[in-house]
């Protein structure tokens, strides 16, 4: 097994990042414009501004854990992002995660990053090449 570093890893993030964003971005200027708010009442302005600031972070966060869950459980075991880099995930063992895993592993990016994201970084430094979130969801992240 060949280990995927850290930087090959991070280019994958943001291949992904910006396949994500688009769709979020539409989403945000179709349903939820915050730039041309009808009403001229302050107070309902800002409440409609938070109202739509958080619907964008609850759908971005939803259609991010469809992404990352569903691909990285696929047969492809890879996000389009990790497919361009020539990596994708496994369980310890080197076989397919599921969906349940392919979830906790990236709900457990929230502790990598929450930690001035040395988490990610620990990708760069341990054995096997493992980020916190592999080690928490026993997973790695292979070369092919």
């Amino acid at each position: 097994m060949e280990y995927a570093g850290f930087w090959r890893r991070f280019v994958a993030f943001i291949i992904d990042y910006i396949i994500v964003l688009i769709p979020l971005k539409i989403i945000q200027a179709v349903f939820f414009p915050i730039n041309n708010l009808p009403s001229n009442d302050q107070m309902l302005a800002t409440g409609a501004i938070f109202h739509s600031i958080a619907m964008i972070n609850i759908i971005g966060t939803i259609i991010n854990w469809l992404y990352f869950a569903l691909m990285e459980s696929s047969n492809k075991q890879a996000t389009l992002g990790k497919m361009v880099m020539g990596i994708y995930v496994t369980d310890l063992e080197g076989n397919r995660i599921g969906f349940a895993r392919a979830t906790g592993r990236y709900f457990a990016k929230l502790i990598s990053a929450l930690i001035l994201c040395i988490g990610f970084m620990m990708a760069g430094w341990t054995k096997k090449k493992q980020a916190l979130h592999d080690m928490i969801a026993g997973t790695l992240v292979l070369r092919k």
